[in-house]
């Protein structure tokens, strides 16, 4: 019912019109923490963003509030993750698209023949893509085509912002390179609380394996720990890693399953995955979020 009220409230409020008269600024909703990072790199002052999930939102389980409703129906332009990731808003999106307003998946500008498979999601495709470098750098050229198609007007500020952030995003790639080459490659396993860094494991040459799925809408069984405990134990893994948008208790249950069969492995550390940390923080941030994690993983596993 809560479903069928809010897309009825889209449909009545979507013919508000083109709210950027209002006060000189693009409105421009958002889903995740990364997007809305992203979104605001280029965007700068310039724009007005209205990110719907906070720090430790899980995605995968977000359901609208009626003020995200009331923040989507007022945006000139939306931008959100796709790929399944946000499951439950796919609807509200689907809506919002029928009814003229500007929305856009920056997965799907993505090339889906390099993608990892899932069969988790309806996409068929694992859906953490901010996580393939690369694909972000892609994902930061379409969103600023987006908003000077939006705003021609400030083009050249969007297009500057955008220069500037994929020299950042070179500058990262070459930093955590060299951070991750003092782990010897027999030693790049990643067990975590749930499967959200199967890019990251291609980019960097990690084995990664999640006690959870893909989608932490599936907890983890009996069956599950039990297979993770035999791996950690053949492959002598010296820490594992909770995450900030799963809770603890599922990687804790693993420790103690290692632990009673007379084997030690550390928590290694807490990892951003489907949300970044507090706004206001160095982990708030896209870059932050990534050198922190990167960090804590070498740091743990030498």
């Amino acid at each position: 019912m809560k479903k069928i009220i809010a897309i009825l409230s889209i449909t009545l409020l979507i013919s508000c019109g083109d709210t950027k008269e209002e006060n000189g600024k693009l409105q421009v909703a958002t889903t995740t923490t990364m997007v809305t990072d992203l979104v605001k790199n280029i965007g700068g002052d310039l724009i007005e963003v209205n990110g719907l999930m906070g720090s430790g939102v899980d995605p995968h389980l977000y359901k609208a509030s009626e003020g995200d409703v009331g923040k989507l129906t007022n945006a000139d332009v939306i931008f959100y993750n796709g790929l399944h990731l946000e499951g439950k808003l796919v609807d509200i999106f689907e809506k919002m698209e029928s009814q003229g307003k500007a929305t856009y998946a920056v997965g799907e500008s993505l090339d889906k023949t390099t993608l990892i498979g899932s069969d988790y999601f309806a996409s068929s495709y694992d859906p953490h893509i901010w996580f393939d470098l690369d694909y972000w750098t892609q994902i930061t050229n379409y969103v600023t085509d987006k908003l000077v198609e939006k705003d021609p007007e400030n083009a050249k500020a969007f297009q500057a912002n955008r220069d500037a952030y994929l020299k950042e995003l070179a500058a990262l790639k070459s930093e955590l390179t060299a951070t991750i080459n003092q782990l010897p490659k027999e030693q790049r396993i990643l067990v975590t609380a749930h499967d959200a860094f199967n890019y990251f494991g291609r980019s960097f040459d990690f084995e990664v394996v999640g006690l959870q799925g893909l989608s932490t809408a599936t907890e983890a069984g009996v069956q599950d720990v039990q297979r993770i405990t035999k791996f950690i134990i053949d492959n002598k893994i010296k820490a594992v890693f909770v995450e900030s948008s799963v809770p603890r208790r599922t990687v804790e249950a693993l420790q103690a399953a290692v632990k009673a069969q007379d084997h030690t492995v550390e928590i290694g550390g807490e990892l951003f995955s489907d949300a970044l940390g507090s706004s206001g923080t160095v982990e708030g941030t896209y870059i932050g979020m990534y050198q922190h994690n990167v960090n804590t993983i070498v740091n743990a596993l030498k």
